[in-house]
């Protein structure tokens, strides 16, 4: 197989759903919540690197970030989601909607996955890199990610059923969906195993090229 080609742009017209997500002005209210939520986050990850994942409470993190406990849940049901949950699963839909109608459903998750990470390495490298790594060395959050994995197919599904202008998803369309979204799970995984040293777009290129020549490589 020649070698993948760079991601490219939007077509004429459709605009860049994550990097209009990403970029949107925000409304007063709207400011203050990403702002708690950004703080929690923040406050989270520094605790949990001077004294462990498990070390670390629900309510240390949110005296740290000057929040009640219950304030907490409004953002995150659990210690595990402020680690495994974030914003952009409307984004990537939008992106997948947004590629041509007759490109192959499998370019069309690379190309929006692609732009996906761009804009995240752009705007926030280092937050996704430490969430990604202690997805990776904490047991009990790798064990809850590959538990959650329905929900990346779930993604990956929404798109194609919506694409194809059905109701209910085929067989087919199930299956294409759950290889999907593992084959993702396991990019951004190995992404964090390097340490975010390895080109992540390179990464997701070898992945959708294992994919498209039907698992030859194994």
């Amino acid at each position: 197989m020649s070698a993948p080609q760079s991601a490219t742009a939007p077509p004429a017209g459709t605009g860049n759903p994550i990097q209009a997500m990403l970029e949107a002005p925000l409304s007063l209210r709207e400011r203050k919540k990403l702002k708690t939520r950004q703080t929690i986050r923040r406050e989270a990850y520094r605790l949990i690197a001077e004294q462990g994942y498990e070390n670390t409470t629900v309510d240390q993190i949110a005296a740290a970030a000057e929040v009640s406990p219950s304030t907490f849940f409004r953002y995150f049901a659990t210690k595990e989601d402020l680690v495994l949950t974030d914003e952009y699963d409307p984004a990537m839909i939008d992106a997948l909607l947004a590629r041509p109608a007759d490109e192959p459903f499998l370019r069309s998750c690379r190309e929006a996955l692609i732009g996906l990470l761009r804009q995240l390495l752009e705007h926030e490298r280092e937050e996704l890199l430490v969430r990604l790594r202690l997805t990776k060395d904490v047991p009990a959050l790798r064990a809850r990610m590959i538990d959650s994995g329905n929900e990346s197919q779930q993604l990956y599904l929404t798109a194609l059923t919506r694409r194809a202008g059905v109701r209910e998803p085929t067989y087919a369309m199930r299956i294409i969906a759950a290889a999907i979204g593992g084959a993702t799970t396991e990019t951004v995984l190995q992404w964090a195993e390097g340490d975010g040293t390895e080109d992540i777009v390179e990464l997701v290129h070898r992945t959708f090229a294992i994919l498209e020549d039907g698992f030859s490589e194994a």
